[in-house]
């Protein structure tokens, strides 16, 4: 419990307190958000904002880690290491885009090509270091089974998970990218997903299979050090959302939506609950699902369109409804999905 506290708590406060600097440091240097034209009029006004706000979130949530260990003296485990890395690595294709856009004064970064394959390259290395570093009840990091709130029976073979894990670290980290289009929206999303996986984590460690040797015991390798990842990365995006909230004095930027987005992927793998992610994250498919509709249906019908404008925030923005209105109605979607999520996660050790 005290690791919980320490690391959640000191990455609050680094960002609230790190972050005004950092506004500093991107203002004087003229760093600011490019807007773009075709986007709702309303965003122009946010042009100049800084932005690669997501450096204090990711120094913030390394720090308070390592801090948290230090104080209590438990041993570094294998999975932190694996997702921090992967939050790291992420962080950097992030802030090479962020870097070209604020370089170049344009809304565009690296193109969809460069981008994409930095994030395959990260989250292939994550997973295929996942499946090695086997502890004493020979357990990897990364399962070779597929999961839903528990792993199944579904063996998918060493070949099979790393195409899985960068399937879904691509659709993560690019989910919370779309997601993060108005102030504070993907921050608090992230927040309610972050906490949920430290009930998870918490909850496996007391049904841990090297605990109990119950039926319905989970063989998770490092669920308890997971989930203090999981408070740092929550307290680290509370104290940025004081920042970040409407009327944003910084954006994360894709250094911190990419890094925030494979946060959320690497501890769903490492936690085995893959596909329960769906509804945990609710909020993210539901926004990365109008993109693609939106893209699919113009396609096929030659130039008609599902939204006014995607991803669906921007839809809503064009409807009439203020910005606050949306990130609120927002939120309480995405806190509905992570009830949802959590309820699915218990219903399954109930019933089975």
């Amino acid at each position: 419990m005290k690791g919980f506290l320490i690391s959640g708590a000191l990455a609050a406060l680094l960002t609230i307190l790190g972050t005004p600097i950092l506004i500093r440091i991107l203002a004087k240097r003229g760093y600011g958000q490019f807007i773009r034209d075709d986007g709702p009029t309303t965003h122009h006004v946010k042009h100049g904002t800084p932005t690669m706000g997501g450096i204090v979130l990711i120094f913030a949530t390394v720090l308070s880690y390592f801090v948290s260990h230090f104080i209590t003296g438990i041993e570094i485990s294998a999975s932190a290491i694996l997702i921090l890395t992967l939050v790291i690595t992420l962080g950097i294709v992030g802030l090479a885009d962020d870097w070209r856009k604020v370089s170049k004064q344009r809304s565009l970064g690296l193109n969809a090509k460069q981008k994409l394959f930095g994030q395959a390259l990260a989250a292939a290395a994550f997973a295929i270091a996942g499946i090695h570093f086997r502890d004493h009840d020979g357990l990897t990091p990364i399962s070779l089974h597929l999961s839903t709130v528990r792993d199944t029976s579904l063996v998918l073979g060493s070949f099979l998970v790393v195409i899985w894990v960068i399937f879904m670290v691509l659709g993560t980290s690019n989910g919370v990218n779309l997601t993060d289009g108005l102030d504070g929206l993907a921050t608090g999303a992230a927040i309610m997903t972050f906490l949920a996986f430290v009930l998870i984590g918490v909850w496996e460690f007391g049904q841990s299979c090297a605990v109990t040797q119950i039926a319905k015991c989970y063989a998770v390798r490092d669920p308890l050090d997971v989930a203090v990842i999981a408070a740092a990365l929550a307290g680290s995006c509370a104290g940025f959302l004081w920042w970040n909230a409407s009327p944003a004095r910084i954006f994360m930027g894709d250094v911190g939506s990419l890094a925030l987005g494979g946060a959320i992927a690497g501890i769903a793998i490492t936690l085995r609950t893959e596909l329960l992610l769906i509804a945990l994250g609710g909020l993210f498919v539901l926004i990365t699902l109008s993109v693609i509709i939106q893209t699919g249906y113009f396609k096929l019908s030659g130039g008609k369109r599902v939204f006014r404008m995607a991803p669906l925030q921007h839809h809503f923005e064009l409807l009439g409804w203020g910005e606050v209105t949306i990130v609120i109605r927002f939120w309480i979607l995405a806190g509905l999905s992570v009830a949802t999520g959590l309820g699915l996660f218990y219903a399954q050790w109930v019933v089975s």
